[in-house]
């Protein structure tokens, strides 16, 4: 006996949501969890893929990654529309260069929206109004003069800086957010507005809230930053509580 198919017409829907790729490091043991903490019950689709990234931390090996952003963002959704792709890596960003980030994603998806740690943390600096700024980084001192001489030529006026001076990303990642919470209240920064906590890997976002609570002043960091202004880019503007100021406004 014979079986006929039978073909039903689906019914396709009219409307999806917004559509996110995140870049996120081989190596990186944090972004993920810290993009779901925040966004898993929002109104847009998260897709990630992940870009080879070697240890130790240094600018040669951060360089790397900039042959690679094109086919690794082209890999997200092939073919398909991408609103927003965000870059997960501060020091790479530094390190590559802004524009150059920008240019290798959107040869693999013409015109999303493209944003990292770098360009959403002085984006927030300015939405803030935050003129002097302290800061905080685990990464050994080669990567950390790329830093501050970015923000030198970005006019960022740091006025305090302090590091843990690791060159893994497993390393970084392993932190304990108890005693990074120690170490950022025992800061000295009465001289600062605010405290930008750069990296995407360190487990800084949970703390936020108890850190701007203790030292009474605004905390930042990569990855709040980071979904901050991918939030924006897609038009989800509502208050967020628990990871800081910048997501409560």
């Amino acid at each position: 006996m014979s079986i006929q198919s039978k073909y039903i017409v689906p019914k396709l829907k009219k409307k999806t949501n917004p559509k996110v790729g995140l870049l996120a490091l081989s190596t990186d043991l944090t972004i993920e969890s810290d993009f779901q903490s925040i966004c898993q019950k929002l109104p847009f689709d998260l897709f990630v893929n992940r870009i080879h990234n070697e240890n130790p931390l240094t600018k040669e090996n951060l360089l790397k990654m900039h042959d690679q952003i094109e086919s690794v963002t082209e890999k997200i959704l092939p073919g398909q529309k991408i609103n927003t792709i965000a870059y997960a890596c501060t020091s790479g960003t530094i390190a590559i260069g802004e524009d150059k980030v920008k240019e290798k994603v959107q040869l693999a998806k013409p015109n999303c929206y493209v944003t990292t740690p770098v360009t959403s943390a002085i984006k927030a600096f300015k939405e803030m109004n935050l003129k002097k700024i302290a800061l905080f980084t685990p990464y050994p001192e080669s990567v950390n003069k790329t830093i501050l001489d970015y923000f030198k030529k970005k006019n960022i006026n740091i006025v305090s800086f302090s590091t843990y001076n690791i060159d893994l990303d497993e390393d970084i990642a392993s932190v304990d957010p108890k005693y990074l919470l120690e170490t950022l209240i025992k800061l000295d920064i009465k001289e600062a507005d605010a405290l930008f906590v750069s990296c995407t890997a360190l487990p800084v976002l949970k703390i936020l809230d108890q850190v701007e609570k203790k030292i009474n002043k605004i905390v930042l960091s990569s990855n709040q930053t980071l979904i901050w202004d991918t939030l924006r880019s897609i038009g989800y503007k509502f208050p967020i509580e628990g990871y800081g100021k910048l997501l409560r406004n």
